[in-house]
């Protein structure tokens, strides 16, 4: 995109804020990851793509369960994470992952025990940076969701172009 996605502003604040504000009301707390001039945490691997945010979260929370929300996704409401959040919890699993009707696993709008660090962990140490493919070991189930509007993310300019303005 050429920017701090994160940064954007959206509703008269940054896009980051607005989701973990989401977050904060589906699961009680919200920690941004890597993002020093929002308040958040320092990435544990710098550079190492979203994988490494998630293990950095993995690695500070006191929580059992995580919502794990990627910074650029502006339709995600606190009412779908906490649908996702307590279907986890309900689910035995240590991940559970939105699955849209083509197929489509969304690995950055998704729940995250804690224990499914260990597994991703080991998985990063072998060069792995896809995050679906770091869930070898992981107990995963997948859940259905009907459509794809509440995790789209904005990855160029013409994607914020239509929520720029909000």
């Amino acid at each position: 995109m050429g920017r701090d996605k994160a940064s954007l502003r959206y509703h008269g604040e940054a896009l980051a804020e607005w989701i973990a504000r989401a977050v904060q009301t589906a699961a009680g707390s919200a920690t941004l990851v890597g993002n020093a001039d929002l308040g958040g945490i320092p990435d544990l691997y710098p550079g190492e793509g979203p994988l490494g945010g998630i293990l950095t979260a993995l690695h500070h929370t006191p929580a059992d369960w995580n919502l794990i929300v990627a910074c650029d996704m502006p339709e995600v409401s606190a009412e779908f994470l906490g649908t996702l959040l307590a279907a986890a919890e309900r689910s035995g699993a240590d991940a559970l992952l939105p699955c849209g009707p083509s197929g489509q696993v969304e690995p950055l709008c998704a729940v995250y025990h804690k224990r499914a660090g260990g597994a991703m962990e080991r998985s990063f140490a072998r060069g792995i940076r896809k995050v679906t493919a770091a869930l070898v070991g992981v107990a995963t189930v997948w859940f259905p969701v009907a459509e794809l509007k509440p995790f789209q993310n904005v990855n160029t300019p013409e994607d914020w172009d239509g929520y720029a303005a909000r």
